[in-house]
């Protein structure tokens, strides 16, 4: 299938690492031309070696920090400094897992405020500052890559991704009319760096092997396995396609059925 992503331009948030640097390689193949971002240059700079080596082509890693609107407006800037335009949005940088703990007693206000600065503040300041130059094109594509948390109550975190989930709704009201989309992604539990780094550590302090560790969650999807982070950029590529004109201000789980509520 052609999703008609040849000549796009697209920038990710968190894009050194993760779903955002795979989901930067399912673009380029597609033929877009791809800005990742983040705080760490080294990073970035790492994941355009492997990104050349897998697809042949470049990205422009770019340092930006989702916190500060300066930065985030510059971003911007240099993307269509050299690009001539921006198409698509993807936000994916945050603190995985969230920096805040779960437990009342224990959680930290800084903590939760961080969490909701990087990731809801700063997919609001990357969509603020990308807007004007989609509506100037009546067309344009803003994704969110939010978290199951979303719709549980396992993580005080998912606060930051219930929020995400009201902001595109209500930002797809407010940017359907000039042809641009915005949706939020939840993934499931991925095979990202993050997560079987997370799953080695807590398998550790157990005294039991990482696979002993994922058991019991691979064991409760339906799929019965981890996602891979190219079977989420599945979902975000048709989202950022043409194709996907109709689909706006919905909240999507690529999980494997892990999730087991029924949202009408």
């Amino acid at each position: 299938m052609d999703l008609k992503l040849n000549g796009k331009v697209a920038v990710i948030t968190g894009g050194g690492t993760g779903i955002g640097k795979t989901v930067a390689g399912q673009l380029l193949l597609e033929g877009a031309e791809v800005v990742i971002c983040g705080r760490r240059m080294e990073v970035l700079a790492a994941a355009e070696k492997e990104l050349k080596a897998k697809t042949g082509r470049s990205v422009l890693p770019i340092v930006a920090d989702t916190t500060n609107w300066a930065s985030i407006e510059a971003l911007v800037a240099q993307t269509v400094a050299r690009f001539g335009r921006l198409d698509i949005m993807i936000n994916s940088a945050a603190a995985p897992s969230g920096a805040v703990r779960s437990d009342l007693a224990l959680a930290s206000d800084e903590a939760l405020l961080h969490d909701i600065n990087t990731k809801v503040v700063g997919y609001f300041r990357c969509s603020k500052a990308a807007a004007p130059h989609m509506r100037s094109r009546k067309w344009g594509r803003i994704i969110h890559i939010g978290g199951l948390t979303a719709r549980s109550t396992e993580a005080l975190s998912g606060m930051r991704n219930a929020a995400i989930v009201h902001m595109t709704k209500t930002m797809s009201d407010q940017l359907g009319p000039d042809g641009i989309t915005v949706n939020v992604i939840h993934p499931g539990i991925t095979a990202t760096e993050h997560i079987l780094e997370m799953y080695e550590e807590l398998g550790r302090k157990k005294g039991i092997t990482r696979d002993e560790m994922m058991a019991p969650d691979i064991a409760d999807t339906p799929i019965r396995r981890l996602l891979e982070p190219e079977e989420i950029g599945h979902t975000i590529l048709f989202l950022c396609s043409p194709l996907a004109d109709a689909v706006t201000g919905e909240s999507i789980a690529v999980d494997g059925g892990y999730t087991r509520g029924i949202y009408m």
